[in-house]
Formats: structure tokens, sequence, C-alpha cells
């Protein structure tokens, strides 16, 4: 009588974005971002007032958005990660991202990460956005947790964190260095619900 092998290799999170996942909210079509949301994503990451807790330098032209796109559609399609832009219900016009991200398979986790006009804030819609890609990440994608990396300064996207059950299980002091300043972190995570 043989003994059976045992594998010791570990099983890790498998994703495939193809087709490409397309979600629908009460208002909003979650689809993916191409080459037509070029200004769009130009504006979103160049706005001062969107930047504003990002930390990161500003896109300075549209080429920049460009390459953002083509290098977003690269991973996707290598099933690294996956991006959303969010749309009001019926319409094309891209209005904000949604996304997962630095996601590590071995650990079944993935950062969230989200933009949003500032014209479309305060209505509710990232909260929209985020269940329904909280969702996906965990009935879909089988995320065992997702990680929200934020700047503690910022607020309005604590509160939309702290709504939807994210609890702050790190804060870095001075960790991250960008424009000549040590900066904090707050890191905030989910696990998947039983």
């Amino acid at each position: 009588m043989t003994a059976a092998k045992v594998s010791l290799q570990p099983v890790m999170l498998e994703l495939n974005f193809k087709p490409f996942p397309i979600l629908f909210t009460k208002r909003l079509t979650l689809r993916e971002i191409d080459e037509e949301d070029a200004s769009e994503i130009f504006f979103l990451r160049s706005d001062k007032e969107v930047l504003r807790f990002l930390d990161r330098d500003p896109a300075k032209s549209i080429n920049d958005a460009v390459l953002w796109i083509q290098m977003i559609s690269e991973g996707v399609g290598n099933n690294e990660y996956i991006a959303w832009a969010i749309s009001l219900r019926n319409e094309r016009k891209l209005i904000g991202t949604i996304s997962f991200w630095n996601v590590k398979k071995e650990h079944y986790r993935a950062e969230i990460g989200y933009a949003l006009h500032p014209s479309h804030q305060g209505k509710g819609l990232m909260q929209e956005a985020m269940i329904c890609v909280l969702d996906y990440g965990f009935k879909t994608m089988k995320l065992h947790s997702v990680e929200a990396n934020v700047n503690p300064d910022n607020a309005a996207s604590i509160k939309l964190l702290e709504k939807n059950s994210f609890v702050r299980e790190g804060y870095y002091r001075e960790n991250y260095y960008y424009d000549g300043n040590f900066l904090d972190s707050a890191i905030y995570s989910l696990l998947a619900p039983n």
C-alpha cells in the first residue's frame, strides 16, 4: 500500500476577466475603460481637487492618460487586476473609476482604489459602486480580504470605507515620501462575509 502524494504547492487565487465583467447598480454602469475615456481619465489624473489626497504627480497630457489606459488594459488582459469605468446608467461618459489592484493572489487579497469627478461627489454614487464591486470581489473573484490605503486626512474616503464595514488595521507614521514631505498612511481592511 502506497501513501498518497501530498502537494506542497499553495493553492492560489485564479482570476479571469474574460469576457470583461460589466456590472450594474440602480444608477450606474461599471464597464471597461478604453481610449475613448482618455479626456475624462486625464481630468481625474490631473485635477487638483481629485488628487488632493492621492499624493501622486498629476498627468501632464492626454497622452499620459492614454498610456495609463493601455497599462490598465494590459493588466486586465493578463488577469493581474481589474479596473472599471464608472458611468451613469445609460450614459457612456466616465465619471469615475474603481478597481482592485495590488492583488496578492497567494493571500486572496486585493487593494481597492477609487476616484470620482467632483461634480458627482456627495450623491452616494461611489457607495453604490463600492457595494457592487465588493460583492463581485468576494463572490466572483473569491477574495478573502480587501485592503484600502488612505491618506488619514481624507475624511470622505474614510467615511465611505467605514460605511462599508472596513476597519482600520494599521496606521503608518511618515512611511510615504512625496513632494518633499514624509506622509502618514492609514490601512483599512474588510474580510469576506461568512
